[in-house]
């Protein structure tokens, strides 16, 4: 077998390899409705190339998929979006984002398998869909937090304002985020692996 004059398969780029140091990796799931911004996020956290299923939408989403607010949008993932990042020399964060498409929900229970944790985007325009998300994560005892991505065009409420609406209990993190700055989506990132230590340290995650 032959590849460009080589009989050896290609190996990973360079930039792709983990890092020697790494001695453990997580599994983090990025969830929320249609056009919330969770292949933005992935695409601006992930440290290496991204990979995405986005897919041209077509007439046959019309009166199927829920587009409010992202009436522009020209492409969708129909299946997952993967990324990596490190949050230490030793840690790796492995990252899905999930399709927001009700019809591509199904694809979420292969998704959360070994998930320890999730991202639920939200968008302040649609708080309503956030709730199907975050009741199907508690099923599945997922533990999570959500993060408000400020579109420029939505409506911003006091944070103690939204965890009410969103009916979240007090101990679940709640904060404002833009998933297009690496900053911001790292820092939201941050904030889930230390709820996910605090629930291990007072012996809440399984």
């Amino acid at each position: 077998m032959d590849f460009n004059g080589s009989d050896t398969l290609p190996g990973p780029r360079t930039e792709d390899r983990l890092p020697h140091t790494t001695d453990a990796a997580v599994k983090i799931v990025i969830v929320g409705g249609f056009g919330v911004g969770k292949t933005t996020m992935v695409g601006s956290v992930s440290e290496i190339r991204p990979l995405t299923t986005e897919e041209t939408m077509t007439q046959a989403g019309i009166g199927v998929d829920d587009n409010f607010g992202s009436e522009t949008k020209t492409a969708t993932t129909v299946a997952m979006d993967f990324g990596r990042i490190r949050i230490t020399e030793q840690l790796v964060l492995y990252l899905f984002g999930t399709p927001g498409q009700e019809r591509f929900w199904f694809l979420w229970n292969g998704l959360f398998e070994g998930a320890l944790g999730a991202v639920v985007l939200v968008d302040s325009r649609r708080l309503e869909v956030s709730f199907d998300v975050m009741g199907r994560l508690e099923e599945r005892g997922v533990p999570f937090v959500v993060a408000v991505n400020t579109f420029p065009d939505g409506p911003r409420y006091p944070l103690p304002d939204l965890r009410a609406a969103l009916d979240l209990s007090e101990d679940i993190p709640i904060v404002e985020c833009d998933v297009r700055r690496r900053a911001s989506s790292r820092d939201v990132l941050v904030t889930l692996m230390r709820f996910l230590h605090s629930l291990a340290v007072t012996g809440s995650l399984t």
